[in-house]
């Protein structure tokens, strides 16, 4: 598994262990809050050569069959660790098997899919799906493909504030959409 965290690591054990229960023990699960579908993916526990993260087929499953029974005006929020757009596969920041899931979410109106991951904003839109991913709140990560690979930063500690942040989403009810606002610790 090239270093991931996998079913069996004892740190998974204890992730599952704690906050599995919602589950049945597989990480992944859906819910609806205030008209919006929201689902919670795992795409750590296995990686595909290079490191890129992946769903694996049974979860794909669950997720496709999970929004076939959501109207196309449902606004979708998807939650993931890592990116399930490709932003630089040679630091595996992405999600190999994601296209099957992408085109599941192409017929909704508004879909927003949140990563971390990669410890920084990184924006892309195509159609009506955004793709966001997050700042850290631990420590920020170089840009894609600057340095020797993903580590953390060390950067002067008067600027790490600025670096680190949260991103809150807000529901718009007319016309339904949700809203991204990221804002830094400083």
């Amino acid at each position: 598994m090239s270093g991931a965290i996998g079913a069996t690591d004892p740190g998974a054990a204890m992730y599952f262990e704690r906050f599995g229960r919602a589950s049945n023990n597989k990480g992944y699960y859906s819910f609806d809050h205030a008209g919006v579908h929201f689902v919670g993916l795992v795409n750590v526990l296995e990686f595909k050569p290079g490191g890129l993260g992946t769903l694996g087929d049974e979860q794909l499953k669950w997720a496709i069959a999970d929004l076939e029974a959501r109207s196309s005006s449902t606004p979708i929020v998807v939650f993931a660790h890592m990116p399930l757009w490709t932003i630089y596969e040679p630091w595996g920041w992405g999600t190999g098997d994601a296209p099957a899931l992408i085109s599941a979410l192409k017929r909704f109106g508004s879909v927003t899919v949140l990563n971390g991951h990669i410890h920084q904003i990184v924006q892309k839109v195509e159609g009506n799906i955004t793709f966001h991913t997050a700042r850290s709140t631990a420590f920020p990560q170089p840009l894609a493909g600057e340095g020797s690979g993903p580590s953390p930063l060390k950067v002067p500690a008067d600027q790490l504030s600025e670096m680190l942040g949260i991103t809150q989403v807000s529901v718009i009810k007319h016309p339904r959409s949700l809203t991204l606002n990221d804002s830094t610790l400083g």
